[in-house]
């Protein structure tokens, strides 16, 4: 017979058995006596928080005192049966122990009652109230009850099922053809109620918790909708202002040398320097506005500038007028990215500082390549012609800037006046040492 005669498909009913057995076994059976403690009662309830500071830490054990309550009125309601003294202690402890031990053992807690039911019965001799005795009765209850609260109804209605089935064994096997004894119909139906009210609470409890759940994410969603709501205001007004002004800046660039007749060299030089500088400043900004814009916003892979560029920048600052001269000390050697980048940056807005506060002053850009990082100075003399430098109309937002990238990479920096009436910006960017550096 091939393999594919041999399988025959399970019918839905067969899966549906299958599922339960799984069920009833990992419910019952599996880790039956495992060690579950009963946790400490939630002390921020409404009642709880009225009391005083002593009693509600002592609330916390509440349900540990109510379960030990309880055992101690199963063990006296046990021990009445009986004539005998030790006979009546022992049924009384057959009774309380599977009580208590639902502070630590739920589900060996109910096999230990189904066992003790029996045993007190046949110890007792008493056929009057089988075969629940009084107090095994009082104590199954508390048992289903108890491990219903502290596990989950499927738990508790695998219990009541096996209950049922004694009941119903013991009355076809003694009770003369009453399938469900004298007192097992009673004890279902009072732990059918049990059960059905627990199963309520644990229903509420979890909607309770979905609910809050789901509000925590919209709250979080309206966090993040109004914060992206005022980072795209913010980003339409960068655009409307300085995107609209670059622009102008760029065009008017682009067509100044064609309204003079004749120009020199040096000034179409310069308007090329003024509207590359232009458009080189919109690409950026249209790369943080999109950064802004977005969260989930993905950066072009555009190249970063580096020291390497360093030469360029100088270059560039020197068209516009800036005598700057560049001394590197140490081996040069390949920084990470975000070093390398905070690095020229910072360099980038010192000299832009210059040009704009220091017209006409000499600058110079020292680098010194270290063993645990990089050091970077740039600094300027006096302007010539104080008179000629006009108020800026910034507020000091580029030394914010270098600070928050130098603190973003742990390292050191210093900017002020010089005693000549220049000024000098002074960092440090600390690099992790490397295997290569070690060696």
């Amino acid at each position: 017979m091939s393999q594919t005669q041999q399988y025959q498909p399970r019918s839905p009913e067969g899966r549906a058995a299958a599922e339960a057995l799984r069920g009833l076994r990992g419910d019952l059976f599996h880790e039956a006596f495992a060690y579950r403690p009963l946790p400490p009662m939630r002390t921020d309830g409404p009642i709880v928080r009225l009391l005083p500071g002593g009693l509600r830490g002592r609330a916390a054990h509440l349900p540990h005192a109510v379960i030990v309550v309880a055992a101690l009125f199963t063990l006296l309601l046990g021990s009445a049966p009986g004539e005998d003294a030790f006979v009546a202690l022992v049924l009384g402890t057959f009774a309380a122990a599977p009580v208590l031990l639902t502070l630590v053992r739920p589900i060996g807690a109910f096999w230990l009652s189904m066992l003790a039911t029996p045993v007190c019965a046949v110890l007792a001799g008493e056929w009057s109230d089988w075969p629940w005795l009084p107090g095994n009765f009082l104590a199954h209850f508390l048992v289903l009850t108890i491990v219903a609260v502290r596990t989950r109804p499927r738990t508790a209605g695998w219990m009541w099922l096996v209950t049922a089935g004694y009941g119903l064994l013991y009355g076809s096997s003694f009770g003369g053809g009453r399938t469900l004894g004298s007192n097992t119909a009673p004890l279902l139906f009072l732990s059918a109620l049990a059960l059905l009210v627990v199963t309520i609470r644990h229903t509420r409890r979890q909607a309770q918790q979905e609910v809050t759940a789901q509000q925590t994410v919209t709250a979080h969603e309206r966090s993040r909708r109004t914060l992206l709501e005022e980072r795209t205001t913010i980003a339409r007004e960068l655009h409307d202002v300085v995107a609209h002004h670059m622009s102008v800046v760029a065009i008017q660039a682009e067509a100044a040398p064609y309204r003079v007749e004749n120009p020199p060299p040096e000034l179409e030089k310069a308007f090329a320097t003024i509207r590359e500088n232009a458009v080189a400043a919109l690409t950026e900004l249209r790369r943080v506005l999109g950064v802004v814009r977005a969260e989930d916003y993905e950066v072009p892979e555009a190249p970063q500038p580096t020291l390497a560029d360093l030469d360029g920048l100088l270059a560039n600052v020197r068209e516009a007028g800036l005598s700057v001269d560049k001394t590197v000390t140490g081996a040069v050697r390949e920084l990470p990215q975000g070093v390398e980048l905070s690095a020229y940056r910072i360099a980038q807005e010192a000299l832009s500082n210059t040009l704009r506060h220091a017209p006409g002053a000499r600058a110079a850009v020292d680098i010194g390549y270290v063993l645990g990082g990089l050091g970077l100075r740039i600094v300027n003399g006096p302007p010539p012609e104080p008179s000629l430098v006009k108020p800026s109309p910034g507020a000091g937002h580029g030394v914010t800037g270098m600070r928050e990238r130098v603190t973003m990479l742990d390292g050191e920096m210093t900017a002020g006046p010089t005693a000549d009436g220049g000024y000098e910006v002074t960092v440090f960017l600390p690099v992790p040492r490397t295997p290569e550096d070690a060696s």
